[in-house]
C-alpha cells in the first residue's frame, strides 16, 4: 500500500505535514498541550493578538445553543509583546508550524503587530478582518470589498511572512471579499470566521451573553461554512483553510471535497479537548477506507 500523504501547500513557502489546524479563539499552546501531542498537528494558531492587551467584553460572553454556542468574548489578550516574550517560544518546541492570528481596530493596529510579528518565527499569520474598524463606526473590515483589501494591502506591505486572511461570513457575496483579498497579494484564505447570533433568556427577558450578539459557532454553522468555501474555491487560486463546525474526520473530507486544502478545528475542541487529533486519526480512516493517496485525489473527486 502506498503511504499516505497529507501534506499541505498553503502558499508563501508554507507547507504542513497534515491539513489539521486549530481555529484561533478555542487553543492554547499550554492548556491545549496537557491533552495531547502539539506536534501532531499541521499547524496550530494562535488566538487573536493585537498591538495592547485588550480587555475583552463584559462577563457572561459565552452562551450554549442548539448545535453550537455564541461567544462575545471581545478578543481578550495580553498583546503581541507578551505574546513573543512568553508564549512563542512554548509553542515552538513541538515542531509544528505556529500561524499567529492578527486582531486590530484599525489598519494602523495591524501593521504594529504585523511588523512585530515578522520580526520573529512565527511561520505564519493569519489576519482576523472581521474585526470592528474603529475609524468607520464600527463596521468590520471584512464585510466591506473596499476596506478589507486595504488592510491585506497595508499589512503586505510590512510583513515577511505568509498571509492568510480570514474572512467574515457575515456578508452578501463572500466571492468578493475573497476576490479582493487575492487582488492585493492574500498568499492563502481561511473561512468562516463566526456567524452572528443571539440568544435570550425568556424567563428573564434579557439576552444571554452581556454584548447581546456575539459569534455563533458549532456544528449547526457547518452547511454554510461548506457552502462558502465551495464558493471561493471557484473564485480564488489562493490555498483556503475551510472551517466552522467540523466535529468529526468525514468534516474534514466535506470540506476538501468542498475545495479547502486545510481545516481549522474549533468548538469540538471545547467540548472535548482531544479533539483535534481524534478528528485527525478519523480522517486518516477515511482515507484509507476510499483509498484515497493525497489530499489532491480527494479534492478532485467531487462529482458534480
Amino acid at each position: 500500500m502506498s503511504k499516505l500523504d497529507l501534506s499541505v501547500n498553503l502558499g508563501g513557502g508554507l507547507i504542513l505535514d497534515n491539513p489539521i489546524t486549530t481555529a484561533s479563539g478555542t487553543f492554547s499552546p499550554r492548556e491545549s498541550g496537557e491533552f495531547y501531542n502539539l506536534s501532531e498537528l499541521g499547524a496550530m494558531i494562535t488566538k487573536g493578538i493585537a498591538n495592547v492587551p485588550w480587555e475583552g467584553n463584559p462577563t457572561p460572553r459565552i452562551a450554549e445553543t442548539y448545535g453550537g454556542m455564541i461567544n462575545a468574548v471581545g478578543l481578550q489578550n495580553p498583546g503581541v509583546d507578551y505574546f513573543i516574550e512568553h508564549e512563542l517560544p512554548y509553542a515552538k518546541q513541538f515542531g509544528t508550524k505556529v500561524i499567529a492570528n492578527v486582531a486590530g481596530r484599525s489598519i494602523e493596529d495591524y501593521c504594529e503587530v504585523v511588523e512585530k510579528l515578522s520580526e520573529t518565527d512565527v511561520d505564519a499569520l493569519e489576519v482576523n478582518i472581521s474585526c470592528p474598524n474603529v475609524k468607520k463606526g464600527g463596521i468590520g473590515f471584512g464585510v466591506q470589498c473596499g476596506l478589507a483589501g486595504s488592510v491585506v494591502r497595508e499589512v503586505k506591505r510590512v510583513s515577511k511572512k505568509p498571509l492568510i486572511i480570514k474572512l467574515s461570513p457575515n456578508v452578501t457575496d463572500i466571492t468578493e471579499i475573497a476576490k479582493a483579498v487575492e487582488a492585493e497579494g492574500a498568499d492563502a484564505i481561511s473561512l468562516i470566521n463566526t456567524l452572528l447570533g443571539m440568544k435570550i433568556d425568556v424567563h428573564r427577558m434579557r439576552p444571554v451573553v452581556a454584548n447581546k450578539m456575539g459569534g455563533f459557532s458549532g456544528p449547526a454553522i457547518k452547511p454554510v461554512a461548506v457552502r462558502m468555501v465551495y464558493q471561493v474555491r471557484r473564485a480564488v487560486n489562493v490555498p483556503i483553510i475551510g472551517l466552522g463546525g467540523i466535529m468529526t474526520g468525514e468534516d474534514v473530507a466535506e470540506f476538501i471535497l468542498a475545495g479547502a486544502d486545510a481545516v481549522s478545528i474549533g468548538t469540538a475542541a471545547l467540548i472535548n479537548p482531544t479533539a483535534p487529533v481524534d478528528i485527525k486519526n478519523e480522517f486518516i480512516a477515511y482515507m484509507n477506507q476510499y483509498g484515497f493517496k493525497n489530499l489532491a485525489e480527494l479534492r478532485a473527486a467531487l462529482q458534480e
